[in-house]
Formats: C-alpha cells, structure tokens, sequence
C-alpha cells in the first residue's frame, strides 16, 4: 500500500471522522465504515444518512486509485454520480472499489456498497478522478 498518500487521506478531517478502515485480501480492498449514532441520518427507521454513505465510497474509490498504482498525489473527484439502492441500516457498511480505467490524467473507478450481503448493495459509485501518475509531467 502505498502508506504516504494514503496516511494523507485518512488525516484530512471528513475521512477521520468517519473511521474508514481498510482490509486487504489479495489484490482486493474492502473498506469498512464503522456504524456510529452521528451518520444516523433518519432516527425513524433508523437509516444512515446518505451524505455519509455517498463520503464513505468516495473514500474507498480514492484508497483503491493510490494502492493500486504510484501516483504523486491524491486523486482529485472531477465528477461522481451514486445511485442510493435501498436505506442503510443502523450498522457497519463495507465497500469495494474497481479501477475500470486508469490513464494518464483521468481513471474512471466503480465502487458498491453493502451490509450484509454483498448481492444486495445500498449505495454504488460511478466516478472520474483526475490523477497524477509517477513518473508523468506535471503541470504547474
């Protein structure tokens, strides 16, 4: 992994607040979004709020860009799209991420997000993220 951006990522203050953890199985990455009363976003049902849901796989998109090639900095998002499935229930949400496409400006990465069973995802991520490879020229 690779330990420096990613230590960055999880100092900046909305990814700390969450306290993502990550597990790596081979060549995969599953984030885990430990369930707390503050990501409530609905007490009725209750549900997790869908802000904290749509960070999480923003979170776990950018983890799976910098472990899976050496980039000299963070990813930026230029566009996300997420498709809220069904509500998130009071409890620990886990996340995979996929680099469908990575360039030398632009990867394109998906990511789903499941409790319980991971046929039946709460929430998926389609995004763009502008990324800086090593070894690419920078501009300014």
């Amino acid at each position: 992994m690779r330990s420096d951006l990613l230590s960055t990522l999880m100092a900046a203050p909305y990814v700390s607040k969450f306290d993502v953890q990550f597990e790596r199985m081979g060549d995969e990455l599953t984030g885990i979004l430990p369930f707390d009363d503050s990501i409530v976003g609905n007490p009725l049902i209750p549900a997790l709020h869908g802000g904290a849901v749509g960070a999480f796989l923003e979170i776990i998109s950018t983890a799976s860009l910098i472990t899976g090639q050496k980039l000299v900095r963070l990813p930026k998002p230029i566009n996300i799209t997420i498709d809220y499935m069904r509500p998130a229930k009071a409890a620990d949400v886990y996340a995979r991420a996929i680099v469908a496409r990575s360039g030398r400006r632009v990867a394109n990465v998906r990511a789903e997000a499941w409790q319980g069973r991971r046929q039946a995802p709460v929430a998926t991520l389609h995004g763009h993220f502008l990324i800086t490879p090593e070894g690419e020229i920078e501009d300014g």
